[in-house]
C-alpha cells in the first residue's frame, strides 16, 4: 500500500497525525505491507534562514496576537500532542526555514533513510527545542543514521535535490493540497490534518481493498489460559 505524506518538520500537526498513521498501521494490520512517501510543503517559506524569531514570537507577529493568547493556542496543541505519547516544548522552539532540511532528506531517501531522518527532525525540533536553520544539528542527525557527513555537508552548501522539492509543490498544486498534513492512500483516498486514530484505521482498510493486500493477523493476550495436546493451562 501506497501513502504519500505531505508534511513540513516544523508542523506541530503533521508530527501528530504521523503518530496516528503508524499506530493505525500497527492496530489495522498492516505493518510491513506499507510504503510512505515524505512530500515536501513548507509551512514558513519566508520564515529567516538565519536569527530566525522563537516560535512565540513569530507566532505572535504572524497572527497579530498577545503572548499570552500564542501561549493559549499552543496550550491546546501540547493537550493534543499528549494524546499521541508526544511532549512539546514549546518555551525551546524556534521558527526555521526548512528549505536545507527538506532537500537533505530527499538525499537520505536514496539510502532509504528518510523515515528516520524526519523521525529525528521532528523529534528534535519538537521535544528538545533544536533549530532546524542549524546546519550543525542537520549534520549530526545524518552522522546517527550511519550516512557520509562529508557528502551531506556538500548538499547543505548547494542547491541538490530543489528539483525534487519543486515536483512535491507542483504534486501538491495538483492535488489541491493546501495545508497539511495531508495523507495521500493509493492515490485515492485522501485525509487532511491530524484525524482522530479510527479514521486512519477506516482508510488503511479501504486503501488495502484497492490495494488488494489483508491485514496480518495481531495477537493480543499473554495466551497463557489454553488447552493443547490434552492439556489445559491455567
Amino acid at each position: 500500500m501506497k501513502i504519500e505524506v505531505f508534511s513540513d518538520f516544523t508542523c506541530p500537526f503533521c508530527y501528530i497525525g504521523k503518530r496516528e498513521l503508524e499506530r493505525a498501521i500497527d492496530m489495522a494490520g498492516y505493518s510491513g505491507q506499507v510504503e510512505i512517501e515524505y512530500k515536501t510543503y513548507q509551512i514558513g517559506p519566508h520564515t529567516p534562514k538565519k536569527d530566525a524569531p522563537t516560535l512565540y514570537d513569530g507566532m505572535a507577529a504572524k497572527f497579530d496576537s498577545t503572548l499570552k493568547e500564542v501561549k493559549e493556542i499552543t496550550k491546546g496543541i501540547a493537550i493534543r500532542a499528549e494524546e499521541v505519547g508526544l511532549r512539546y516544548n514549546f518555551e525551546d522552539m524556534k521558527t526555521a526555514h526548512t528549505e536545507k532540511a527538506h532537500r537533505l532528506a530527499k538525499w537520505t531517501k536514496q539510502f532509504g533513510e528518510e523515515s528516520v531522518y524526519t523521525e529525528e527532525l521532528m523529534s528534535g525540533y519538537f521535544t528538545e527545542g533544536k533549530d532546524l536553520n542549524d546546519d550543525g544539528f542537520l549534520l549530526k542527525v545524518i552522522e546517527n543514521l550511519g550516512l557520509d557527513v562529508g557528502i551531506a555537508k556538500d548538499v547543505l552548501a548547494s542547491n541538490d535535490f530543489s528539483e525534487a522539492l519543486d515536483r512535491d509543490r507542483y504534486d501538491a498544486q495538483q492535488l489541491g493540497v493546501q495545508s497539511v498534513p495531508f495523507f495521500v492512500f493509493e492515490n485515492r483516498y485522501g485525509i487532511k490534518g491530524a484525524e482522530p486514530n479510527e479514521v486512519f484505521v477506516r482508510t488503511l482498510h479501504q486503501a488495502a481493498e484497492v490495494a488488494g493486500i489483508q491485514p496480518v493477523l495481531k495477537m493480543v493476550g499473554d495466551g497463557e489460559a489454553i488447552c493443547a495436546d490434552g492439556e489445559c493451562k491455567l
